[in-house]
């Protein structure tokens, strides 16, 4: 007998979803994720806080971002209980009708994710930033259209995010948490309104921010779900008409390196990670050597690109407050210069304030400092006049990753990208133009990050494919459930299984696939 009916790898978007849902259907549920659980009480702050997550060795770095570094591509990911959700910018947008008109297998089509689109954006309560909130990043970016022509383009984008509608940058001492309203969100999980601190990258000090480990993840739990932090999934294996997962652990954990059985298997450990566990069980471990040939193939970046624009001290840009993304322009439609893309109105947190503030905190120096080291929309910071462009588009979703020799260790092997970015130069450069036209309108300097100007490297926090969805093995890695070629009762939920780029933020596709795939397998466990 199995130890589990399902095991979950990775909770994020599409992982915490899927085992949502499989709880609630009665399944006993582990989820196992290689991050810590993060809380108000431990998110990063100084400089000596943990920061990154060594994906080869999390024991000697378990932080809050993963940054892998490929030859031409760097990709930004979330660890930790909640998975991506805990730092991308929280916006939670559908993806265009006509993104599923081709390369997704005929089951899945903009009508059919209709209702698990609903569920998602019902789980994480997405809202817009209510009217009189408008931050001055979205200001500035709405003033922009308005000038270029572009006013009917222009969205407040829905956010993951709980909004007080009381809430006003007229209010005395505004950027204060003590502007936060508490409540409980209907997981039993305890909450405040977004009082437009800033820190979304960096975990939000109030919880304003409806994160997967708040919401789905919570619920799960109250399910019966058991959620296991600092565990990495190095292989799997078949066993006993299931699947056997190993593991290793980090010091902190409460058990060692080990392994559990389970009738099901749903790995959602993202774009990178799922891929690359599936190449080593095929290519390494060769414990499931029937994966399909397309295991690595039609990798994305979803086109980001990131400009910095420096704007005159008389423009209030006030970079580090209120939601970092709030706003955008539509180009969708292909009506410029022949591409599909989105622009935002990204932001990054006051880093330095906050580092400063949280290592005087309680000292005799920083009593003394309170007032010039208090959050407002005068506050210090040395990138308040920087607005940071995000695009997002449409790109060739031409790349591949698989495993390589490490040059200076050559007995081991890692994740390897082979990303041509010839075929996709028409969108960046579509990109590119709009965010030096935003930034002219409003009398700033874009300037174009030197890595790109000289080399064409990028940098995505959007991974997507890698074992997409298709008909048949021949076309991809898994079915329309999820489920994979020649491996029954193992799936997929999360970016990876996305074949095509979608050109707008991932998040909430991620999350509606998983509740589709959490539903169906739910609906095998009751027959």
């Amino acid at each position: 007998m199995a130890d589990y009916d399902v095991i979950v790898v990775g909770s994020g978007f599409g992982g915490g979803a899927a085992a949502c849902r499989l709880a609630e259907a009665g399944a006993k549920v582990l989820v196992l994720e290689r991050g810590r659980r993060w809380t108000p009480d431990n998110f990063p702050r100084t400089i000596t806080d943990p920061w990154f997550f060594d994906h080869s060795d999390p024991e000697c770095a378990s932080g809050w971002l993963d940054l892998r570094f490929f030859r031409g591509m760097m990709v930004a990911q979330g660890a930790g209980v909640g998975g991506g959700s805990l730092a991308y910018a929280n916006v939670a947008m559908r993806a265009d009708a006509e993104r599923f008109e081709e390369g997704w297998p005929a089951e899945v089509n903009a009508a059919s994710m209709a209702p698990f689109y609903d569920l998602a954006e019902t789980m994480l309560n997405v809202s817009p930033v209510p009217e009189g909130q408008e931050t001055h990043r979205s200001a500035i970016l709405r003033q922009a259209a308005e000038k270029l022509g572009y006013a009917d383009r222009f969205e407040r984008v829905p956010l993951a995010v709980t909004f007080d509608p009381d809430y006003s940058y007229d209010l005395p001492d505004p950027i204060n948490a003590k502007h936060a309203k508490p409540f409980v969100n209907p997981q039993g999980q305890k909450q405040a309104t977004c009082a437009h601190l800033g820190n979304c990258h960096i975990g939000c000090d109030v919880l304003a921010k409806n994160t997967v480990d708040l919401t789905y993840l919570a619920r799960a739990e109250t399910a019966g779900a058991e959620v296991r932090a600092l565990h990495s999934v190095r292989s799997i294996s078949e066993e006993g008409g299931g699947y056997r997962v190993h593991w290793q652990c980090t010091a902190e954990a409460s058990d060692g390196p080990g392994s559990a059985t389970a009738e099901r298997v749903v790995l959602a450990a993202g774009s990178l990670n799922t891929t690359e566990l599936l190449l080593r069980c095929r290519d390494e471990h060769k414990t499931l050597p029937k994966l399909s040939q397309r295991l690595g193939q039609n990798w994305s970046p979803n086109a980001n690109f990131m400009t910095p624009a420096f704007y005159p001290d008389e423009v209030e840009v006030n970079q580090g407050v209120g939601p970092l993304i709030s706003s955008g322009i539509n180009f969708m439609d292909g009506s410029f210069q022949g591409q599909r893309f989105f622009v935002e109105d990204d932001g990054f947190p006051n880093v330095l304030l906050n580092a400063v503030r949280e290592r005087l905190k309680g000292t005799w120096l920083g009593r003394k400092l309170a007032e010039k080291l208090a959050r407002g929309l005068d506050e210090f910071n040395p990138t308040d006049r920087i607005m940071l462009w995000l695009g997002e588009g449409v790109d060739a979703g031409n790349g591949r990753l698989r495993l390589g020799r490490v040059w200076y260790k050559p007995w081991r092997t890692a994740l390897k990208l082979d990303w041509n970015v010839k075929a996709s130069l028409g969108v960046f450069d579509a990109i590119i133009a709009m965010h030096k036209k935003l930034s002219d309108a409003g009398q700033a300097k874009a300037s174009i990050p030197p890595q790109w100007r000289w080399f064409k490297w990028g940098a995505s926090v959007h991974p997507l494919g890698g074992c997409n969805m298709a008909a048949d093995a021949a076309g991809g890695v898994v079915d329309h459930r999820g489920e994979v070629f020649g491996y029954p009762n193992l799936f997929i939920a999360d970016g990876s299984v996305i074949p095509r780029p979608i050109g707008r933020n991932p998040a909430l596709t991620i999350a509606a696939l998983g509740e589709r795939t959490g539903a169906l397998i739910a609906r095998d466990l009751k027959a």
